[in-house]
């Protein structure tokens, strides 16, 4: 396996592995697919917004599992908190890339000077939330009732991880 820098060559692949986790899980709180459109636009954003999205690579060549992030909010003062994201394709899930995929992320948000890394994982995803906890990730606040998918309420948790950068951090 191998982790590798994302582009728009993988485009449909991020795209297949999205629309499973909205048509089988509630990693996405979504209910309809994505288009090729929408992930032109969003591939557009990481671009822009210089956002890494990095992907386990099988050794055929196929994308296992990708991780991202971008914004946690709009605003100014959020700028050195990021909001990032992690999807394992079905056939690849309880590897380990997940870890793999998550460590790269935390040293890109180092390289750029991020300070606090959020998830919003739902609270039922013993995985992903085991993952984050073994990655020194601490349970931040839980949104109840966040929303609804398969017919039932679906809670919402935050977990953070604290980075010692950026060396000097300013305002505006």
């Amino acid at each position: 396996m191998k982790i590798l820098p994302c582009g728009r060559e993988r485009a449909p692949e991020i795209l297949a592995i999205l629309n499973d986790a909205i048509a089988t899980t509630t990693a996405l709180y979504d209910y309809r697919p994505r288009t090729d459109a929408m992930m032109q636009a969003w591939m557009e954003g990481k671009e822009q917004g210089q956002y890494p999205v990095i992907g386990a690579i099988s050794d055929e060549g196929r994308l296992a599992g990708f991780g991202t992030y971008g914004p946690f909010r709009n605003w100014p003062a959020y700028k050195y908190t990021i909001e990032h994201s992690l999807y394992v394709d079905r056939d690849y899930r309880g590897r380990g890339l997940g870890r793999l995929l998550l460590v790269e992320l935390i040293a890109a948000a180092r390289r750029q000077s991020f300070h606090a890394l959020v998830g919003g994982i739902d609270a039922q995803n013993a995985a992903s939330i085991a993952l984050h906890r073994r990655m020194g990730f601490e349970l931040c606040g839980t949104i109840r009732h966040a929303g609804f998918k398969f017919g039932r309420w679906l809670d919402l948790q935050f977990y953070e991880l604290l980075l010692d950068t950026p060396a000097r951090p300013v305002e505006g």
